[in-house]
């Protein structure tokens, strides 16, 4: 799984903000990770001196092992309490290594405004936990990376989503907390023994709710219309965008600007008819490759748009229903060596800890159940 998340993130962040024509006029089809990144050329200032590609994974990575850390550290279930305090120690006050840097620095540093919102809510206005989310801009924030709750849900994906709203209640709100949601359930769903993609998209319906549930339903269909029929990628993306549009008003307009100041918008603010497009829009391309691993990731990262995002959601959920065999061992190396990181060794780290966590839940139930026998 792990692997799967750094490898969509790599794999989308040197065309992130592109639309879909833009990726296929510049590059054709992105299929490695050694893409020079758009923005390359630019200034350093221009591009706020960050550097990108060549196996370059972005926040949406090291968020995701910023969670498996608070795991880590408290070997239980998380509430947005663990928000409040964990949360806000890794991204504040632990020095790390950020690649997009080239520096070692606070993860804050890196974070865009709806990430950065966690420090702000919690330790400079110190709200209720559970309302930090309030406020907040609606993005997919949260779902970018929720995909260790789903592991330590593993084959229980009703139990992922109630602990990812619990904890990411903490970060986010309204649409941009229930894909949060989602998200950890269709991890969790991945893990079931001899499971099919078919079946994740159900159960990830099965707990979704408003204009999430609708965006997945919609995207679904036309998946499962499009598959085998040979369409062009372009046409899928044209199919998908067409579709996503009635949840996610930004369309291919992503960029912030100053002409944009003032504007109004729906973007980015509550609705329980909208949806953020990355989920919807990663399953919907599992969906229509029968959940094959690579081409999934590479369909969706040349979709355009939040290009990284998107790749993450099917890299966390296809790794997770394959296993480590679908990564190849020359992309495993690069992910490594680019990013100062060992995958492996936290992935095994993470491993134990959800085992722990798994028993405890266990044992726990069987005394239940024994408790229940002997009132009977």
């Amino acid at each position: 799984m792990l692997h799967g998340i750094a490898l969509g993130d790599a794999l989308g962040a040197p065309v992130e903000k592109l639309s879909a024509a833009d990726i296929r006029q510049r590059y054709g089809r992105v299929t490695s990770l050694k893409t020079r990144w758009h923005k390359m050329d630019w200034a350093p200032e221009a591009r706020n001196h960050r550097v990108r590609g060549d196996g370059i994974v972005t926040d949406d990575t090291l968020m995701t092992l910023a969670l498996m850390d608070i795991y880590g550290d408290t070997k239980r279930h998380l509430d947005a309490w663990d928000m409040a305090d964990g949360m806000v120690r890794e991204i504040a006050w632990k020095p790390r290594w950020v690649p997009e840097l080239q520096r070692e620095a606070m993860l804050i540093d890196r974070l865009f405004y709806p990430e950065k919102w966690i420090f702000q809510r919690h330790q400079l206005s110190s709200c209720d936990p559970r309302q930090g989310g309030i406020g907040n801009m609606v993005n997919c924030g949260a779902a970018m990376y929720i995909a260790p709750i789903g592991v330590v849900h593993a084959a229980d994906p009703k139990a992922a989503y109630d602990e990812a709203i619990g904890f990411a209640a903490g970060h986010q709100e309204s649409f941009g907390l229930e894909a949060a949601g989602v998200m950890a359930a269709a991890v969790a769903a991945a893990f079931v023994p001899d499971t099919s993609i078919e079946a994740i998209v159900e159960a990830a319906i099965g707990v979704a709710k408003d204009g999430t549930r609708n965006a997945i339903v919609e995207i679904a269909g036309i998946a499962r219309d499009l598959r085998g029929t040979g369409a062009s990628h372009e046409a899928v993306c044209d199919a998908f965008h067409a579709a996503i549009a009635k949840y996610s008003p930004m369309g291919d307009d992503v960029n912030h600007s100053p002409e944009r100041v003032g504007r109004l918008s729906d973007a980015y603010r509550p609705s329980r008819l909208n949806a953020i497009e990355e989920l919807p829009l990663a399953l919907g391309f599992c969906l229509l490759n029968d959940g094959a691993f690579r081409v999934s990731i590479e369909d969706g990262i040349n979709s355009g748009r939040d290009t990284d995002s998107i790749g993450v959601m099917a890299g966390a959920i296809l790794g997770a229903l394959h296993g480590e065999s679908v990564i190849l061992p020359e992309d495993r190396a690069l992910l490594d060596s680019a990013n100062r990181l060992d995958l492996t060794a936290s992935a095994d780290a993470f491993t134990a800890v959800a085992k722990t966590i798994l028993t405890a839940d266990h044992q726990a139930a069987e005394s239940r159940q024994r408790a229940r026998l002997t009132l009977v």
